[in-house]
């Protein structure tokens, strides 16, 4: 695949089609995250404006996926007790998928999109917490946001992108090499203007670019592990896909980064398909037919209900 016949302005196609802006609670928590100093106090007066907000926070800190003894019943108490970075990351994902278009046509669905996204989120933190603890919720954020483009793009331009949803599921190319082809730059390069655009962290906006240039950053020395991790989610199959096309390179590169005494690629895949078992509900996304431990198997087509 040569150069693109044509480039497409990335930015006339954002600016042009009528971009959704964020809710102004999410973008004042992205404010209040800039100061060390703001407390569960500060963050919880944006969320209490929100009565929605409010009541999809305490549903997700009540959650199975956390498991406290009692019930949560306050936004300030559920700052406390879980973090001010998973909050603010729980009001992002919130805020973006909240405002994001449904083409409602062609191969994109943007209810997969959603599901790929929280597996995606899920192993970045599950891997962050092996090697970068510190960092696991803002790898998090980077990884259940990486695709935030692709349902402006699909709706921007709804004939390429069938084609090229089309090409990739039959053809097995990566998406974002396709795009590269037909436009002159991808839908990362896409995701992060749109960071840009919204204010949101710079060091997010740069981790989502380059989480489709798994070789570069794989090809660095030392290799930059917050890219690192947000690039090798990227290699994680669609619950659309019929194989896991990207499996021995997802191998390959998880086993560089890790080393040889970090735990095998499957446990860590379990702990994504349990965690999105218990996270995903309250998200109000249906669980996977086909769990990644069977697609790291070999299994092909989802598992019949017993």
């Amino acid at each position: 695949m040569g150069a693109p016949v044509q480039p497409l302005d990335l930015d006339k196609i954002l600016t042009g089609h009528q971009l959704p802006a964020l809710p102004q609670s999410a973008m004042r928590l992205m404010e209040l995250a800039k100061d060390p100093k703001n407390g569960p106090g500060e963050f919880a007066a944006p969320i209490e404006a929100d009565p929605g907000l409010t009541a999809q926070l305490l549903k997700f800190v009540n959650s199975s996926y956390f498991g406290f003894a009692r019930e949560v019943k306050s936004v300030k108490q559920a700052v406390s007790l879980l973090g001010a970075r998973t909050v603010k990351n729980f009001v992002l994902w919130t805020a973006v998928f909240s405002v994001m278009p449904n083409p409602k046509s062609g191969p994109f669905d943007l209810k997969s999109l959603r599901q790929d996204s929280l597996r995606r989120g899920l192993l970045a933190r599950a891997l962050a917490k092996r090697i970068a603890p510190k960092e696991s919720e803002d790898l998090f954020a980077a990884a259940l946001l990486q695709d935030l483009a692709m349902p402006i793009l699909a709706k921007a331009l709804p004939r390429e992108y069938d084609a090229l949803i089309d090409a990739r599921r039959t053809r097995g190319y990566a998406l974002s090499r396709l795009e590269r082809a037909a436009f002159g730059w991808d839908h990362a390069e896409a995701a992060a203007r749109l960071t840009s655009i919204w204010n949101l962290p710079p060091v997010l906006g740069e981790l989502i670019r380059r989480h489709t240039t798994i070789e570069t950053v794989f090809g660095e020395a030392p290799i930059p592990r917050h890219a690192a991790v947000v690039a090798l989610s990227s290699l994680l199959p669609s619950v659309l896909d019929a194989e896991w096309t990207e499996r021995d390179r997802f191998i390959d590169f998880y086993s560089r980064l890790v080393g040889p005494e970090a735990a095998p690629s499957e446990e860590l895949l379990g702990e994504v398909d349990r965690d999105f078992a218990e996270f995903g509900p309250t998200l109000q996304l249906e669980i996977p037919a086909l769990p990644l431990v069977a697609r790291f198997g070999g299994v092909a087509e989802p598992i019949a209900a017993a």
